[in-house]
Parts: C-alpha cells; sequence; structure tokens
C-alpha cells in the first residue's frame, strides 16, 4: 500500500508499504477519506512539533519517520482478538487519541490530558494518510449509514470544536467571538449557536473563510486587513465587548485583539496550538479580571458529535473539498514524489 510519511520540515515522502496486521484489542481500517488537520501543516512547515524525532514515543515506541493524517474514517476490513464493538463491514470514524489508562488524568476519565498523551497519525502506530491502518478497537466509532465517509473524516476536527465550546462558560444571550474562521473556527460558530450565543462574531483575513463564516451562521464577519479590528468589534456590542473569545488562529496578534475584545470578566478560550512563543501584558488580563481558559482534544464526546451532524445541528458538508489522498501533494511545495 501507499502512506505519506514525515521526514522533517517540508520533508513528506510517499512510500510503499506492507499493509499493517491487527494486533489483540486492534482493528483492520481501510481509509476512505482523510482530513489535513492544521496540526499537520504545522508539522510540515515548522515541525517536529508533537512529533516524535530521535526519542521514540513511549506509547507508540515509534520515532519519524511517521505516517500523518488523524482526521479519518473508513471502512473495518478486518478484526483481531478482543475487538467485540464493531465487526467486518462497519463504517466508522475514528478517536485517534492515544492515552495510557494509567495516570492520574486518565484515572479521572480526562484521557484528553493523559501524560503521555499521543496521536495515531502523528506520534506513530499508522496513520490516516494510507491505505490501511490498524488501531485499537476502543478509537472506532460507528457511523449512520447516511453519513458520508468525507463528513465522517470531519467528526473529529469537530470534536475539538465542540469540546471547547461545552469546557468555555457559554450561556444563552451570550455575544461570542471566534478568532479563525478555519476549519474547527467554522465549527466553533455553530457550536456556539447551538450552545445558545445570541451573536456571533468572526474575524478571518481570508476572504474564502470570510465567506464561509457567513454560511456558518457568523451574524458578522471583520477582516482586520480592511477594519480597525477592536473598533469594529465594540461598534457591533455597543462598546460593551464580548462574552467569550475562542482564539482558533494561533496568531500572537488575534491573541491580544481578543484579551482587549472580552469584556471584564469574560473568558477567552484557547483552541490552537502555536508554533512558537507569544509576549502579552499581563496587566491587560489582571485589570479587568480577564479569565483565560484553554481546551486540548476531546473526551467522551464522539458519540455526542456524531449526533450533532447527522442531526443537521452542525454542517460539516460546506467545510469539505474535493481533496483525496492520492491529491494530497498539490499541498506541498516542492512537491511529494
Amino acid at each position: 500500500m501507499k502512506a505519506a510519511f514525515w521526514h522533517g520540515i517540508k520533508d513528506i515522502r510517499v512510500k510503499e508499504m506492507n499493509v499493517p496486521v491487527a494486533k489483540d484489542g486492534e482493528v483492520l481500517i481501510e481509509v476512505k477519506w482523510c482530513g489535513i488537520c492544521g496540526s499537520d501543516l504545522h508539522e510540515y512547515s515548522a515541525g517536529p512539533i508533537t512529533i516524535p524525532v530521535g526519542e521514540p514515543h513511549p506509547l507508540t515506541g515509534d520515532k519519524a519517520p511517521l505516517i500523518l493524517g488523524h482526521e479519518f474514517a473508513g471502512t473495518v476490513v478486518e478484526l483481531s482478538k478482543g475487538a467485540t464493538n464493531v465487526k467486518v463491514g462497519d463504517r466508522v470514524a475514528i478517536e485517534p487519541i492515544l492515552y495510557c489508562g494509567a495516570c492520574e488524568p486518565c484515572k479521572q476519565g480526562l484521557y484528553n490530558l493523559c501524560k503521555l498523551r499521543g496521536f495515531h497519525g502523528i506520534v506513530g502506530n499508522g496513520g490516516g494518510f494510507a491505505q490501511y491502518t490498524a488501531i485499537q478497537s476502543r478509537m472506532v466509532h460507528k457511523i449512520p449509514d447516511e453519513m458520508s465517509f468525507e463528513e465522517g473524516a470531519t467528526i473529529e476536527p469537530a470534536a475539538v470544536a465542540v469540546q471547547a465550546v461545552k469546557k468555555s462558560q457559554i450561556k444563552i444571550g451570550d455575544t461570542c467571538i471566534v478568532f479563525g474562521a478555519g476549519p474547527i473556527g467554522l465549527i466553533i460558530i455553530q457550536a456556539a449557536k447551538a450552545a445558545g450565543a445570541v451573536s456571533v462574531i468572526a474575524v478571518e483575513v481570508s476572504e474564502s473563510r470570510i465567506g464561509k463564516a457567513t454560511e456558518a451562521g457568523a451574524d458578522h464577519v471583520i477582516n482586520p486587513s480592511k477594519e480597525q479590528v477592536l473598533s469594529a468589534i465594540m461598534e457591533i456590542t455597543d462598546g460593551k465587548g464580548a462574552d467569550i473569545c475562542y482564539e482558533v488562529s494561533g496568531a500572537e496578534s488575534a491573541f491580544i485583539q481578543a484579551i482587549n475584545a472580552v469584556k471584564p470578566s469574560g473568558e477567552v478560550m484557547i483552541v490552537s496550538l502555536w508554533e512558537k512563543p507569544i509576549s502579552i501584558n499581563l496587566n491587560q488580563l489582571v485589570l479587568k479580571e480577564c479569565k483565560i481558559n484553554s481546551s486540548v482534544g476531546y473526551s467522551h464526546i464522539f458519540p455526542e458529535v456524531i449526533a450533532l451532524i447527522s442531526s443537521g445541528q452542525i454542517n460539516t458538508k460546506s467545510l469539505i473539498t474535493a481533496m483525496q489522498l492520492t491529491q494530497l501533494c498539490h499541498l506541498f511545495d516542492p512537491p511529494l514524489p
């Protein structure tokens, strides 16, 4: 089979390899559709960020070069001993988070905070940028027959967005700002509306994403290249600021804007991963008692997210392009071999 391996910064190679064998407790998945996460792009352009290099990852025993891809759906083609929650032929989405199950966060059910946390498709054990991958059966969730594999591949990023909204202090009637209208930001817009936000403002510089933000339900969209962000926000909110700002861009300027735009005692929820440290004036937080919160990954939420997408409460279809694994090379410069 073919698989796309990360070797280093701007070095992705498609190679031939043997189809993996499912070990006890694992299932073999034929990958039907895999999304390209922002973290994949960060690893490509500025990695290694979480990819293990030099020392193998403690959960997988693997180190670079590694197969990428963790937002995917496919079909179960083989079961091993101990894999009893699915059957051959089932259509499934993958919850790719890896965890030890023994540390204190894991014992509390917070496996997204596992001290050894990793992701299938980032730290080893295979990945979605391959024709087949073997994964633990606990990571497999059946999807409805009416849900496409393309939608199935969006469940993972949707889980990130829904968890961030659920973890925030959002309540009915709130005004929210989403900084960054990439795929996760677009789903946060929808999840915030579903959670009771009366107004959602999106801040985005990309013209194509601005259109998507409106389509996703944003009531206002601010383009920082054309407007003064804080002035526009204060005009929209009658000078009050936002109850909650979701930072999904990973840009220092956006984070500073979020702090300035949130109302006194409001909350800034950080969802982004960052390529490098940033600098802030902590007095901006202290003097308005701004709450800083963060959300990473997800736990115990995939069935809920599948139901939200299946019912139409969250629409991920508009996020899907015609990209397939065989077209992955067009994303990279220089092109993949």
